[in-house]
């Protein structure tokens, strides 16, 4: 374990995979430069999760973009928390909202936005959006321009 910060995952020589949801894989350590604001974007190309319906699998690039406050997300740990929806089934939408929510619940960060890019099945791909600015902050009215301007210049999608 490391001294400090208290990260289990990074630099273990077992890795424990973990096959159903569990927030409880995610760590983080202090920010350094917390009084710099910038950007950590994070993509996942092989998110996997499945159909609460069907149980067939959903695959999409999830991609994760948010502002440091105190905090930043480990990213061995974040692997393995999005490794957990494997076998967990929800819809798109949820799922990026869970994301986001308990990345909040970890970070506390000034800004976040989760974006996932589900691969067609039945002939539609949905890519649902999430934001958050930190409530009283400049970030706030930030999420809200973010959010209300999303995907207004969407990207071609060839089946991806």
């Amino acid at each position: 374990m490391r001294e400090n910060e208290g990260l289990t995952k990074l630099g273990s020589a077992k890795t424990d995979y973990r096959f159903e949801y569990d927030p409880s894989v995610l760590e983080a350590f202090s920010n350094k430069h917390p009084d710099n604001d910038y950007f950590v974007k994070v993509n996942c190309p092989e998110f996997t999760s499945l159909c609460p319906i069907t149980g067939q699998p959903d695959f999409a690039n999830i991609v994760i973009s948010y502002v440091p406050d105190q905090k930043i997300v480990e990213s061995k740990s974040l692997k393995l928390y999005l490794f957990s929806f494997r076998n967990h089934g929800d819809f798109h939408e949820d799922v990026v909202n869970i994301i986001m929510k308990d990345l909040i619940k970890l970070l506390d960060p000034k800004y976040i936005e989760v974006w996932g890019r589900f691969l067609p099945r039945g002939g539609l791909s949905l890519d649902p959006y999430c934001n958050y600015g930190k409530p009283g902050t400049a970030w706030e009215q930030v999420a809200w321009e973010r959010l209300s301007r999303h995907d207004m210049n969407p990207e071609r999608v060839d089946n991806r």
